[in-house]
């Protein structure tokens, strides 16, 4: 006798961590910024006008031309060697040494992150983040079940006092931090800073996870190294790249270089997750950087970003209500500003969207006590000229939201 659809018995309900969540920050983010009328400082998205298409497209043309098989088959999971071997280079050059098995192949930073949070994260674990915190970090680590605790932040990145008593206090798995023109301040961790970090990580045993995937985009000051460069945060720091920013997202190739039990256990997690990533975009990533020159077209991305900043900066007086702050980025995407007291971004969206001019509410930014006065502002995806009639629209929402 089989069951009537009325009669039938309830499926079992999904996993709390899926449907507890209420909602995703980052799908809503992209939601609002979908009508193509709106200028768009909300999203993290490059200028796709300055995307090397051809350069991608030719050295796909080569790979399926030359290698096919190998192009179109299955792959370790690791990642194919070419490339290893080429990030491995990157690494190195860059003060940090680093060999080819050092490097795990991810698909996209963000992926990176999920291992990372799969391997080391058990549910009730704790886990620091800067505040404010990238939000989809925050969405990994609450669907991995961590109890998520924010370290107190300034203009020069994480308070080490702040952090040293809460590594004492909470006995975290791991420290998470953008410490190059971070997500969503635009802000930077000074050289001092990094270091008091890694010596707190060393003297306390803590692991810390270091995302870069904005810190080739600078356009004024000096680089500072690593913190996975530092002597005291060699064991102990797993560092997250991306070509993302500096490449073409649509590639989805990020790496992660970690210390080799880490290492390990992120490619068991990664070969239960997806096998491995796609071979043929693994391949024609090795192949443009093997035949152009990324850092040349890098410095002719960031000299644009640099004059968009400056659009961007130089229109905030006018566009927002008087008594804001701001913060003033050396590379990045993100200028993060404060309006004064009283503001709630968040609702004031609501008007703003109607002048087709669209930001990002700073609240999702924070593990704990939002500032409901804060927003997050992306300044590389239009021109300068766009970026001017977008602060005027933005103006305009402010006053008629008054």
């Amino acid at each position: 006798m089989s069951l009537s659809p009325a009669a039938s018995v309830p499926t079992p309900p999904l996993a709390g961590r899926a449907v507890g969540g209420g909602g995703s920050p980052v799908g809503d983010i992209l939601a609002v910024t979908a009508r193509p009328e709106v200028i768009n400082f909300a999203g993290g998205l490059p200028a796709r006008e300055l995307f090397d298409a051809e350069g991608i497209a030719e050295a796909f043309r080569a790979v399926l031309a030359e290698q096919a098989p190998r192009a179109l088959q299955y792959a370790t999971t690791e990642g194919e060697p070419a490339l290893r071997g080429a990030l491995a280079e990157r690494m190195t050059v860059r003060g940090l040494a680093t060999g080819p098995d050092d490097v795990l192949v991810t698909t996209g930073s963000q992926q990176g992150l999920s291992l990372v949070a799969q391997a080391l994260i058990e549910p009730g674990d704790t886990v620091l983040v800067e505040s404010p915190c990238y939000l989809a970090a925050l969405q990994v680590f609450a669907f991995a079940g961590a109890r998520i605790v924010p370290v107190a932040c300034d203009d020069d990145g994480i308070d080490p006092a702040a952090l040293e008593e809460l590594v004492i206090r909470e006995r975290p798995k791991f420290l998470y931090t953008v410490p190059t023109f971070q997500n969503p301040t635009g802000r930077t961790m000074t050289a001092a800073r990094r270091r008091e970090v890694a010596r707190i990580a060393a003297r306390r045993g803590l692991w810390i996870v270091e995302d870069d995937p904005y810190g080739e985009l600078r356009f004024a000051g000096e680089r500072l190294p690593w913190i996975a460069s530092l002597p005291e945060a060699a064991d102990r720091t797993v560092l997250l790249g991306s070509f993302s920013k500096v490449m073409a997202p649509g590639l989805r190739l990020g790496w992660l270089r970690a210390p080799r039990p880490l290492r390990a256990a992120c490619a068991l997690v990664k070969e239960g997750t997806d096998l491995h990533t796609p071979t043929v975009n693994q391949l024609a990533a090795a192949r443009y950087l093997a035949d152009n020159d990324l850092d040349a077209h890098v410095a002719r991305v960031a000299a644009v970003y640099g004059t968009r900043r400056d659009a961007l900066l130089a229109g905030l007086p006018d566009a927002l209500p008087a008594g804001s702050t701001w913060t003033t980025p050396e590379g990045g995407m993100f200028v993060w500003a404060r309006l004064p007291e009283g503001h709630d971004t968040a609702a004031l969206l609501r008007t703003v969207v109607g002048f087709d001019v669209a930001y990002v509410p700073g609240a999702p930014f924070f593990a704990d006590r939002p500032d409901h006065g804060t927003l997050r502002l992306c300044f590389v995806t239009q021109t300068p000229d766009e970026i001017a009639e977008g602060l005027r629209r933005l103006e305009k929402g402010f006053a008629a939201a008054r």
